[in-house]
């Protein structure tokens, strides 16, 4: 069960069919939208409500930019999510009643566990950033950094409380409809930390290490790859790669941004300065360029595209980041929001980005240094390709797996 964006859908995909490889029954429960991620793949799917890219294409969606600040950005996207939580509620409830087991992403997990204890159905969380507190690093949804030990466990357990506070309204009234008493705000969270609740957090530990103050039951896998319904790119992306140099991607998945069309020309201006070719993906920002040296395309694999290019200009979404890293290219992250700055700074710790240029000061000069620094210096497609070889040799499927076995056994000494 998972809510949002195409990032927080498309790694379950991958998931969700390495566990029916090993035999499990499996159904996606999210956005009706994002049927066509499971086409193919073998999973059931059981659709929500909501269309995620319409309501971030809304004036409302689109006023998180006018945040500058994490928590100011967080702030407005829970007082959005708190409005539609109670909409999905029916559909998950649905849904579980047809489990055995109930596997929750992050950004449905005080709902979902909510049903699961109500359905008296064992769960397991599945988050896709290091969401639980730590003293190591201050939250990935407010941009990461550190604020200092304390700061950063504070503000960590600020964040668990503020995606409870998302469904502060639908959580009580779940729990009455499901025969539960009522608990008090932040007693649900405290409960799950004393019971151990397992929680796998879908990345590579080469990425972000386990913190060594999580407690027990808080795993990390690696990554979780996205079912991919082609490994073939089109020809004409074929053609154009074949045509010259190695291109630079340029993407930003499903974020959105106020004006693409400006957007879409600094970065034009910023390849050609650093003498390089792009390959465009419109995603939800609609970003597109023109010219023999640009080609600008919809939805490709990027498990197919990114091994062919020089270097990938993206978001820093989680599952992008992964994709760049599982192909062994160079990076120059251009984050928007939330997680991105997280992200952006692990790429430029490990040496596989020479800097972050973040949306807000994107400029063609800025890109285009970054890009040169790439070209110039072959040390960042050495650490790419030898990172990437030791990510692709993870299975992030196998904990995952373990950790049903696990229940299986509990279920049956029952």
């Amino acid at each position: 069960m998972t809510a949002g964006s195409r990032g927080d859908v498309a790694p379950f995909t991958g998931l969700g069919h390495g566990l029916l490889r090993a035999g499990h029954e499996v159904t996606l429960v999210t956005h009706g939208s994002f049927a066509p991620l499971v086409a193919g793949s073998g999973l059931g799917f059981r659709p929500l409500p909501v269309d995620p890219r319409a309501v971030l294409e809304s004036a409302r969606g689109l006023g998180l930019h006018r945040s500058a600040s994490g928590p100011g950005k967080l702030w407005r996207a829970v007082s959005m999510a708190r409005e539609l939580a109670g909409v999905v509620a029916d559909d998950l409830i649905a849904a579980a009643r047809d489990s055995d087991v109930l596997l929750l992403s992050a950004s449905v997990a005080p709902l979902g566990h909510t049903v699961a204890e109500g359905l008296s159905l064992p769960s397991v969380g599945l988050c896709l950033q290091p969401v639980a507190p730590t003293r190591e690093f201050a939250p990935p949804m407010l941009g990461g950094g550190s604020w200092g030990t304390l700061g950063n466990r504070v503000a960590g357990h600020g964040v668990s409380l503020a995606v409870e506070h998302v469904f502060a309204t639908t959580v009580p009234e779940v729990r009455t409809r499901l025969g539960l008493g009522q608990v008090r705000p932040g007693a649900a969270v405290r409960r799950r930390e004393r019971r151990r609740w397992p929680v796998l957090n879908g990345y590579s530990p080469l990425v972000v290490p386990r913190p060594r103050d999580w407690r027990p039951g808080l795993e990390v896998t690696g990554y979780w790859w996205p079912y991919d319904t082609s490994t073939e790119l089109p020809s004409s992306v074929r053609d154009f790669i074949a045509a010259g140099p190695p291109p630079v991607f340029v993407g930003l998945g499903s974020a959105t941004v106020p004006d693409p069309g400006r957007l879409s020309r600094e970065i034009v201006r910023a390849l050609r300065r650093a003498g390089r070719r792009g390959v465009f993906q419109r995603g939800w920002a609609g970003l597109a360029a023109d010219g023999d040296d640009m080609l600008t395309i919809d939805e490709v694999a990027h498990s197919a595209l990114f091994p062919h290019m020089a270097a990938v200009v993206h978001h820093a979404g989680a599952g992008t980041t992964g994709a760049g890293l599982r192909a062994g290219v160079p990076a120059v992250p251009v984050p928007v929001q939330f997680d991105a700055g997280f992200w952006s700074a692990r790429l430029v710790a490990l040496g596989v980005a020479p800097a972050a240029v973040p949306l807000r000061r994107l400029t063609a000069d800025a890109l285009a240094s970054a890009l040169d620094r790439i070209a110039s210096d072959p040390g960042y497609g050495e650490r790419a390709r030898a990172l990437g070889e030791r990510v692709r040799a993870e299975n992030g499927v196998a904990p995952v797996l373990a950790a049903l076995d696990g229940i299986g056994r509990r279920e049956h000494r029952r």
